[in-house]
């Protein structure tokens, strides 16, 4: 699915950074995505014949993958048969030109194929490698196969989601490998902070990054260790609520629609009483503070259901702007997509395929005011830089055809 954008080839403020990627799926990938947004030369090694298994998973356009458009814009894509000394050796040859390494094989796997960071590091000290795994490169349990599934399980997040009464369930997207690849951008941005401090990419001393799956989400989990190990508290589901605070909760409108709810400031909450009538809520001394709500959660959560019941979402929606209570509509796609705000912020990019066919994709976020992120092309075809980048590191047409020939490529 080869394809071009409107979009012009901008700098960053990563440019003249080359990112070595060596993974694939979601954690690895999302991270040299936004490494390679803000400006980064991200080469992506894949495995000939298949690629990235995420070419092929959800909605496709001529047999590839639409998402693929998104984890991989600004990728370059090179086949490399790792298990051959040829393609070991070219990967080997990338990774000590790369600034940054990204990886998400399972530990060892590296170091079999002579290319893990203590090895690299032996070569060339400055190297930086981020390395995603689901439970860390040491460990009980490092050797075993940790998806973002298994992360969130791990890590605490699963425990607390759904309702009290029924068995835990899972957010709606692969948040446990998203939140690793978001912590490996950070490790690597610290890392190469580090580096340019201490002599930069001649001189300077790398580091490892070692991002596990399930830290990543356990790092999200707020107070639960201080109230179990002080108060002996385990935080259990409460469905749409935000436990012991109150009221934050989702309630739903006359016309079946979902809206969220959040009156858990001691000043929104009176104002959210006095929008909805009830008076005598609103001067409850009981109720003024957020402890004493705590113990009527029920109560007021009834009564803003209650509420609720009488109005249309955009009724309720206008009387709580009008209060300046928080709240909103809980949004599909389609929502996001013509709602003004979104529209406003430019979340989304227009692009084509190559048949011309247009494809909106999501902006490029965070928003940096003097170096922005920016998409230059949607994700490449298969091998699709083979030559290039060997070209690149002094191979020639003859070699490279040879590679081809043999496999390797």
């Amino acid at each position: 699915m080869e394809n071009k954008s409107t979009s012009k080839p901008t700098t960053g403020p990563l440019h003249g950074i080359k990112v070595l990627e060596l993974g694939t799926l979601i954690a690895g990938p999302f991270c040299a995505r936004m490494l390679g947004e803000f400006g980064a030369e991200v080469i992506k090694v894949e495995t000939p014949g298949d690629g990235d298994p995420i070419r092929k998973w959800r909605v496709l356009k001529d047999g590839t993958s639409l998402w693929w458009s998104v984890q991989s814009r600004n990728k370059k894509s090179i086949t490399l048969n790792l298990k051959d000394a040829r393609g070991r050796a070219i990967a080997r040859q990338l990774a000590l030109e790369a600034d940054i390494i990204v990886e998400n094989y399972r530990p060892g796997v590296l170091e079999k194929w002579e290319l893990g960071y203590e090895q690299l590091k032996a070569v060339k000290p400055s190297v930086i490698m981020v390395r995603l795994s689901g439970f860390g490169q040491t460990g009980p349990m490092k050797d075993l196969p940790g998806f973002g599934a298994i992360g969130e399980s791990m890590g605490g997040l699963r425990y607390v989601s759904g309702h009290a009464d029924r068995p835990p369930v899972r957010v709606g997207v692969s948040i446990g490998d998203s939140v690793a690849a978001l912590h490996g951008v950070i490790g690597a941005m610290m890392a190469l902070r580090h580096r340019d401090a201490t002599g930069g990419r001649e001189a300077g001393q790398g580091q490892m990054v070692d991002v596990a799956l399930y830290e990543s989400v356990f790092n999200l989990m707020e107070s639960l260790v201080p109230e179990f190990d002080h108060a002996g508290v385990v935080r259990e589901r409460t469905g749409g609520a935000l436990p012991g605070i109150v009221p934050s909760n989702t309630y739903t409108t006359r016309d079946g629609e979902n809206i969220v709810i959040a009156g858990n400031g001691d000043a929104i909450f009176k104002r959210l009483m006095l929008a909805m009538g009830r008076i005598d809520m609103a001067g409850d001394a009981q109720l003024e503070r957020n402890d004493g709500r705590v113990q009527r959660t029920a109560e007021i959560d009834g009564a803003i259901q209650a509420w609720c019941d009488t109005l249309t979402i955009d009724e309720a929606l206008a009387v709580l702007k009008a209060a300046d209570v928080p709240a909103g509509k809980i949004y599909s796609v389609r929502d996001m997509m013509s709602d003004p705000q979104f529209l406003a912020r430019g979340m989304f990019e227009q692009h084509y395929f190559a048949d011309g066919t247009p494809v909106k994709l999501p902006a490029v976020s965070p928003k940096l005011s003097e170096t922005p992120g920016h998409t230059n092309w949607l994700g490449p075809a298969l091998g699709e830089h083979n030559d290039e980048v060997l070209a690149s590191l002094g191979y020639s047409a003859a070699d490279i055809a040879a590679l081809r020939g043999d496999g390797v490529l």
